[in-house]
């Protein structure tokens, strides 16, 4: 099924620095199906992510047809918190990953009185370089009644240079947002610096369709719904349009364990969901 055209005047409202862009410069990478310079990918996806902070939830809804709750949901249950854990979610401004951390967390607490000094130990970290999702996020977790949690502590940063101290968290999630990373080796490589020994990786990332039928049908709701559906209720097409392609430019399922593996983490592995619309993959500090 031929895909839709791409055309750079289509984006010239969402991507200013076009001019710029080479593709013959040695320090290129991908932003969707293009191909820009290094410096300018982080400032582009920024763009992005800017646009789309205030719609981001509906649109995620709208998108995956609420099933996106359960991916998460799939994500926390995998981690398996505990009372006390220091964890960080990475790319998670909205708080959707760290509210439900800390929901887990609040349950096995009340089930052991005994552990409630532990909770009131319990730090979650929830970073993002974009300072207009952290916004979405903090309102949010103010509408349920957390805004003054200490548990829930918003960092501005960048997944590809941390600004916490090496073996200081007990697990590391990062859901929707590796893709988005100008250098995915550096974002695990962090990763790996932050845990523990025993500590747990674990990313949750729209992935890779193989059974012919179904990624014809998958192809075609990705580029001619989804973008259609941003225009609509975002007025947005061009990020969702990224959005998109930035999936299919991601590394299939076993070439991004294999990255996972080459960061330093043991026992990878990865379970797909929907028949591998998305991809939970995991590893462990040892």
């Amino acid at each position: 099924m031929a895909l839709r055209a791409f055309t750079r005047a289509s984006r010239s409202k969402l991507l200013p620095l076009l001019s710029s862009v080479s593709r013959l410069h040695s320090h290129a990478t991908s932003f969707g199906f293009m191909e820009v310079r290094e410096e300018e990918k982080s400032q582009m996806v920024g763009n992005v992510f800017s646009n789309v902070a205030s719609s981001y939830d509906l649109m995620n809804d709208l998108m995956s047809g609420g099933l996106h709750r359960l991916w998460k949901d799939r994500l926390v249950e995998e981690l398996n918190p505990f009372p006390g854990m220091k964890h960080l979610d990475v790319a998670g401004g909205t708080g959707d990953v760290a509210f439900r951390v800390l929901d887990s967390i609040k349950r096995k607490a009340l089930l052991n009185a005994s552990k409630d000094y532990l909770l009131e130990e319990t730090k979650i970290y929830v970073c993002d370089i974009n300072p207009k999702m952290l916004d979405v996020g903090k309102k949010r977790a103010l509408e349920r009644g957390l805004g003054g949690d200490t548990s829930l502590i918003w960092v501005e940063g960048d997944a590809e240079a941390l600004k916490f101290e090496d073996n200081s968290m007990d697990g590391y999630t990062i859901a929707f947002g590796i893709r988005n990373v100008t250098h995915i080796e550096k974002a695990l490589a962090e990763a790996y610096r932050v845990l523990r020994r025993g500590g747990r990786f674990l990313c949750l990332e729209l992935s890779h369709v193989e059974t012919p039928i179904f990624k014809q049908l998958y192809d075609y709701y990705s580029f001619s719904i989804i973008p259609a559906v941003g225009e609509l209720v975002a007025g947005d097409r061009e990020s969702y349009q990224y959005l998109v392609e930035s999936i299919r430019r991601f590394p299939s399922q076993d070439k991004f364990a294999s990255m996972i593996a080459e960061a330093g983490f043991q026992k990878v592995e990865y379970e797909n969901l929907i028949g591998g619309v998305v991809a939970v993959h995991s590893g462990m500090k040892i």
